[in-house]
């Protein structure tokens, strides 16, 4: 008998191969373009307003829209700014063009608009002549902008003056601090005070000093009239600060439109010294230096302006 067949099989052996582990992926997201009226400021150019009017509200509308959105980056916002005051500057002298560049605004923009131009109009006709020589001052750049709302916040709370109207003054007297000089009525720092006037109402501390200045401001405008929280009293105390009403009118837009939008404030601070010559409107850029008045010919051959 055959002997039995011993069948080996050999034991299987699986190998599974280990997982493959991919490389994580990165993606890059591209930060978002900013608006294309802002886009050649922001890389460094000139902020130009449009003679369009249909332009110029588009211009108006983006740098509005952007000053109002709290998470635009700084450079935009900066941007904005500067765009915002050169196209109410344009749109000041064009009364004939209110209806086009208002109509083509979002409605929210329309009132704020509006009372853009009417303040610029008000400064503009307190200009009965334009001078030929460029002013003996030094620009200086701006303290930060929460530095300064917070001292206009803290003049508000001990004299009871908004605000508002404190930053409107500041800005309308030397751009937020920007104008290092005398006037020609002689009047000293940020706020623009009368020596004599400096003396009483400045509380003993220095009329070159942002905070001091504004703590001094508020102080004469609640000493006039302007911590009742009435219209008749804010105007009183404007009046006594400049004796003219245009001068009233101008302020109170001005501190109307951030009142209506405190986020407004930041687009004012970032505007510019703009001098009004008989050449036209004249950029004074921060550094410009003068210790005397410099013919406007002379500048624009050595400055042109765009």
């Amino acid at each position: 008998m055959p002997p039995a067949t011993n069948t080996t099989t050999a034991p299987t052996t699986t190998t599974t191969a280990p997982p493959t582990t991919l490389a994580p992926t990165t993606t890059t997201t591209a930060p978002p373009a900013p608006p294309a009226a802002l886009a050649p400021i922001i890389a460094g150019g000139p902020a130009v307003a449009s003679g369009d009017p249909v332009v110029l509200a588009d211009q108006i509308a983006q740098a509005e829209l952007t000053i109002r959105d709290p998470a635009a980056p700084t450079a935009w916002l900066m941007a904005a700014g500067r765009l915002q005051q050169v196209a109410y500057r344009a749109l000041a002298t064009h009364a004939e063009w209110d209806d086009v560049v208002l109509g083509r605004l979002p409605a929210s923009l329309v009132e704020p608009a509006s009372r853009q131009a009417a303040a610029r109009r008000e400064f503009r006709s307190m200009h009965s002549r334009l001078s030929d020589n460029l002013p003996a001052w030094r620009i200086a750049a701006p303290l930060p902008a929460d530095e300064l709302l917070g001292y206009y916040r803290e003049a508000e709370a001990q004299f009871g003056v908004p605000w508002n109207v404190l930053a409107a003054v500041n800005l309308v007297e030397t751009g937020m601090g920007r104008i290092v000089g005398l006037s020609s009525a002689g009047a000293q720092g940020p706020m623009q005070f009368i020596p004599g006037t400096w003396a009483a109402y400045g509380l003993g501390g220095d009329v070159w000093n942002h905070r001091d200045a504004i703590m001094g401001a508020a102080n004469y405008l609640a000493a006039n009239g302007g911590d009742r929280g009435t219209l008749e009293g804010m105007n009183n105390a404007l009046f006594r600060y400049n004796n003219d009403n245009r001068y009233v009118r101008g302020v109170l837009q001005y501190a109307s439109v951030m009142a209506q939008d405190p986020r407004t404030y930041y687009g004012f601070h970032a505007w510019e010294i703009v001098f009004l010559s008989s050449a036209g409107d004249i950029v004074l850029p921060v550094g410009y230096e003068s210790y005397e008045s410099i013919p406007v010919a002379a500048w624009l051959a050595a400055n042109p302006q765009p």
